[in-house]
């Protein structure tokens, strides 16, 4: 099954997206756009079908699609999302999904970002941070539960994201920065850990048998590629000076 990958072109005014754990640094828009570029043929060599949406140029974190929905098997769920700014975002999301997936909004007072979300077979972990809030791990609870999925929500402190600081890298393997979250949590799965210097690379991008890593994460690149994974770096660093991962920047729809 051909996996479709919804992207987002980044906008001119990503200089002044939104930022929680790094300082801000100048931000070049075209070389963005490039690097944006060479992910999206990263997408499509692993076996996406890219989907590009044009660019919003009033919203600085529309590039970052994944931050505005969850989509399992069944549904999309969409919430309002924990940063002000960037709550205009969801609407133009939620259009662009119905194509795909039944949609479903979280109500008030829940706020949710995707990036805060881990989907591991059957199991829904949900990261509580500033972004997503424990009403929102209840309404998911109710949601999922009746459709097969287990959701556990687990506090986060020390990143922006759930998958700052872990994802997917094979159906029953994670990998796991554990200085930002303990892999305690992945009891019954198998957890690969990232190289302590290079604390962002536990956000890796899976389609198929291909694992996406960014380029300034060598180390871990090795360690994936010893365990007999087949990963492939992306250049993605002007996009991480706006907090970005390799994950944030699709949504991808099996």
């Amino acid at each position: 099954m051909t996996v479709i990958a919804l992207t987002r072109l980044p906008s001119a005014s990503l200089p002044q997206c939104e930022l929680s754990f790094i300082n801000r640094d100048p931000i070049d828009v075209d070389r963005a756009r490039r690097q944006h570029s060479a992910y999206r043929v990263a997408l499509r060599d692993a076996g996406a079908r890219v989907v590009v949406l044009p660019a919003l140029d009033d919203l600085p974190d529309a590039v970052f699609v994944e931050d505005t929905t969850v989509v399992v098997d069944e549904l999309a769920i969409v919430a309002t999302m924990g940063a002000e700014s960037r709550r205009p975002e969801s609407a133009p999301m939620a259009a662009a999904l119905a194509r795909y997936r039944r949609i479903h909004r979280l109500l008030p007072p829940a706020t949710l970002d995707g990036g805060d979300v881990l989907r591991v077979d059957r199991t829904i972990f949900v990261g509580l941070t500033p972004r997503t809030n424990a009403s929102a791990v209840e309404q998911m609870t109710a949601l999922l539960t009746p459709l097969g999925y287990r959701v556990v929500g687990v506090p986060i402190t020390e990143c922006l994201h759930f998958k700052s600081a872990c994802s997917l890298v094979a159906p029953q393997t994670v990998l796991v920065n554990p200085a930002w979250v303990s892999p305690d949590i992945f009891d019954g799965f198998d957890v690969l850990v990232v190289d302590p210097a290079e604390p962002g690379a536990a956000n890796v991008l899976v389609i198929g048998e291909r694992v996406i890593v960014p380029a300034g994460s060598p180390r871990t690149l090795a360690r994936l590629r010893l365990e007999g994974l087949g990963a492939t770096a992306v250049d993605v660093s002007e996009l991480q000076k706006a907090e970005a991962g390799v994950t944030c920047m699709s949504v991808l729809i099996a």
